[in-house]
């Protein structure tokens, strides 16, 4: 059952807003199976890091909302100690949503991500293992964010459109700023993205992702160059 029940205010119909357009599924599978060689190479050498540098388990599994609020089982690579606490991202989760400061990670100076887990955070390479639950129908390559459930519980009506949507690995807010926006200018962009969503929409969001990804690696870098020359001066 749907964690909650809700309904959209501003479509023309609510059987039209809850269908999941037949082309994306394809769409996913398709992209999937034609990258499969490239994804298992990166896959791999991700997979020897992680176990040489941390034990504890490969993956990080945790619960969180998607399509009309139905929680499912999310899958990343792990970034942290198997004993991180979850608390301080709680926290952090509740300032986000209920401030105007950009939807930054605590990453830099977390003492709890593992050696390289900061550029794997920062590259979003922990995510692929989602392409699982893509393949299980849970999620679609483009979307918005999956939430925590924690974080569903405080959405309003407004926000919970965005779940008309499969949650996705990247989406129209991840290629738009993403770290430079606020909580609700994401959610603002991902109701756009609902209510316009579309085969090309999908290919250009794609298409922006690697460029995207590549620019927050490089300003998460600058960042960490400007501190460690901050603390040295």
């Amino acid at each position: 059952m749907p964690l909650i029940w809700f309904r959209l205010y501003d479509f023309e119909s609510d059987a039209e807003a809850l269908a999941l357009p037949g082309w994306k599924r394809a769409l996913d599978i398709a992209c999937i199976l034609l990258s499969l060689p490239l994804w298992l190479c990166v896959f791999g050498a991700i997979a020897l890091w992680i176990k040489a540098v941390s034990p504890g388990p490969l993956f990080f599994r945790q619960d969180r909302a998607g399509y009309r609020g139905m929680p499912f089982r999310i899958w990343k690579f792990r970034t942290m100690r198997p004993d991180a606490d979850s608390a301080s991202h709680e926290a952090l989760v509740a300032n986000l949503m209920s401030g105007t400061g950009p939807m930054t990670k605590l990453d830099r100076d977390d003492p709890r991500i593992i050696p390289g887990g900061r550029l794997l955070r920062a590259s979003g390479l922990d995510e692929l293992p989602q392409l699982i639950n893509v393949l299980r129908g849970e999620m679609s390559l483009v979307g918005p964010r999956p939430c925590t459930l924690y974080e569903f519980k405080r959405y309003d009506e407004r926000a919970r459109e965005r779940f008309f949507a499969a949650p996705g690995l990247t989406g129209w807010w991840q290629v738009n700023g993403k770290n430079r926006t606020t909580f609700g200018e994401m959610v603002e962009m991902d109701v756009w993205y609902v209510r316009n969503r579309s085969l090309g929409l999908d290919l250009e969001i794609m298409w922006r992702t690697v460029p995207a990804l590549a620019r927050q690696v490089l300003e998460k870098k600058r960042k960490s160059n400007s501190s460690s020359s901050s603390e040295l001066n």
